[in-house]
C-alpha cells in the first residue's frame, strides 16, 4: 500500500502563528502549472513503486484555492500509475472563506472534507491573525452535505492567548452543534520567528497557560465523547481519518509538492522547500528531492514508541525494549495494559510527551 499527500503551498494571507511552508501572494504567486510539476513528480513516484493507494490527502497551504479540475489532474494520474483501494479515502483541507462550487470537488472524488476553522470566537481569529467568516464554517458544512459528503472534520486550536475556558468550551459546542463524524484540536505551539512568537516577545500578548491548556484538553474530550465521537489520536475524536492513521503507523506515503515528507519501507526523504526552486527542477527532469535518511533500527523503534502510544489502540509491548519495561510501573495512573498493549488514560493522555521521553531516552 502506498498513500499519497499532496502539498498545495499557497495560502491567501500568512496567519501569524503559522510557521508551515506556506505562501502569500505577495511571497510567491499562485503558478498556473504548478500542477504539472505535482504530475511530474507523480511520475518519479511511479517508476520506484507499485502498488494499491488506500488514502491521498490534499493539505496546505490551502487546497481549495486550487479548482476541482486542476486537482482532479493529480487524482486522475494517480489511479491511472497504480488501483485505488475500492474504500479510497480522499482528504482535501479546506478555507470556510475560499470553498467554492463545493460539488465539484464531489464529482473528482473527494470523499472527506477538513475545513480549518480553528475557532468560532472572533476575538480569538483575531490574535490567531485569521480572516475567515467563522459564520462561513456552517455555510460550507451544509454545501457540503447537499453535494454528497458525509465524511467532514473540522480542525480547531485552543490554549490561546487570551481565550478563556468559556469561550473554548463555547467553540467546542458550536462545532460539535454542525453533526461532524470527526473533530480535530491542536494546542496551540507558539513557533520561534512567526508574527505571533514576535509580539509574545514584546510583550504585546502573553503566553498561553499550561493550566488552563489542560483544562481545554479536557473540555474538549469530555464534549466530544458527549456526542459519540471518542478519542482515537491524542488530538482527534470521531471516526478515524485513515490517512492520519498511515502516519500514526509507519506505513508507507509520498509526500508530492515543495517541501513534503515521504517514508518509504524505511527510507525518509523530503524535497526541496521553495515552490520555484520544486517547479525548476521538475522542468529539468530533476528529482525534487532535497536529502533523505535511511532510519536505523533504534530510530524506528523509538518513532513506533512515540507513534502508537498516542493511539487508543496503544502501544504493541513488544515493540518496547525490555529495559524500558520497568518505566511503565512509574505511570500507573497514565498508563493501563490491556491485551500486552500500554493505553494512555485520560491522566496519561495529558503528560504524553513526557512518557514518551521516559520510553524513548
Amino acid at each position: 500500500m502506498l498513500s499519497f499527500y499532496v502539498h498545495i503551498p499557497y495560502c491567501i494571507k500568512r496567519c501569524g502563528y503559522c510557521d508551515f511552508n506556506t505562501y502569500a501572494p505577495n511571497e510567491v504567486a499562485k503558478d498556473s502549472s504548478f500542477i504539472d510539476s505535482l504530475m511530474a513528480e507523480v511520475s518519479f513516484a511511479a517508476r520506484t513503486q507499485s502498488s494499491q493507494v488506500p488514502t491521498i490527502f490534499f493539505g496546505g497551504g490551502t487546497p481549495s484555492l486550487m479548482s476541482a479540475d486542476e486537482l482532479g489532474r493529480v487524482i486522475g494520474l494517480i489511479k491511472q500509475r497504480w488501483e485505488l483501494t475500492a474504500d479510497c479515502e480522499i482528504t482535501m483541507e479546506a478555507n470556510p472563506d475560499s470553498l467554492n462550487n463545493i460539488p465539484s470537488y464531489r464529482e473528482i472524488g473527494i470523499n472527506r472534507l477538513s475545513i480549518g476553522m480553528q475557532s468560532a470566537d472572533p476575538n480569538v481569529l483575531k490574535v490567531l491573525d485569521r480572516t475567515h467568516n467563522p459564520d462561513n464554517v456552517e455555510k460550507v458544512i451544509t454545501k457540503a452535505r447537499d453535494a454528497g459528503f458525509e465524511n467532514i472534520s473540522v480542525d480547531l486550536i485552543y490554549g490561546v492567548p487570551g481565550e478563556t475556558l468559556e469561550q473554548w468550551e463555547s467553540t467546542v459546542k458550536i462545532a460539535l452543534g454542525y453533526g461532524l463524524n470527526h473533530l480535530s484540536a491542536y494546542s496551540l505551539i507558539v513557533e520561534p520567528n512567526t508574527k505571533l512568537a514576535n509580539q509574545i516577545s514584546r510583550g504585546e500578548i502573553s503566553k498561553p497557560d499550561d493550566d488552563l491548556v489542560a483544562e481545554m484538553y479536557l473540555a474538549v474530550d469530555e464534549l466530544a465523547t458527549s456526542k459519540n465521537l471518542p478519542w482515537y489520536e491524542l488530538s482527534n475524536w470521531g471516526e478515524p481519518a485513515r490517512h492520519n492513521l498511515v502516519y500514526w503507523r509507519n506505513k508507507n506515503w509520498w509526500g508530492l509538492g515543495p517541501g513534503a515528507h515521504s517514508h518509504l519501507d524505511g527510507v525518509r526523504w523530503w524535497n526541496v522547500k521553495h515552490p520555484n526552486t520544486y517547479k525548476a527542477k521538475l522542468d529539468s527532469f530533476e528529482s525534487p528531492m532535497l536529502d533523505r535518511e535511511i532510519l536505523t533500527a533504534d530510530q524506528i523503534r523509538d518513532e513506533t514508541i512515540m507513534l502508537q502510544l498516542r493511539l487508543r489502540e496503544g502501544l504493541d509491548l513488544s515493540k518496547l525494549p525490555e529495559s524500558k519495561i520497568n518505566v511503565l510501573d512509574k505511570f500507573g495512573d497514565e498508563i493501563v495494559i490491556k491485551e500486552n498493549r500500554a493505553v494512555l488514560t485520560l491522566k496519561g493522555r495529558l503528560l504524553a510527551d513526557r512518557i514518551v521521553r521516559e520510553l524513548v531516552l
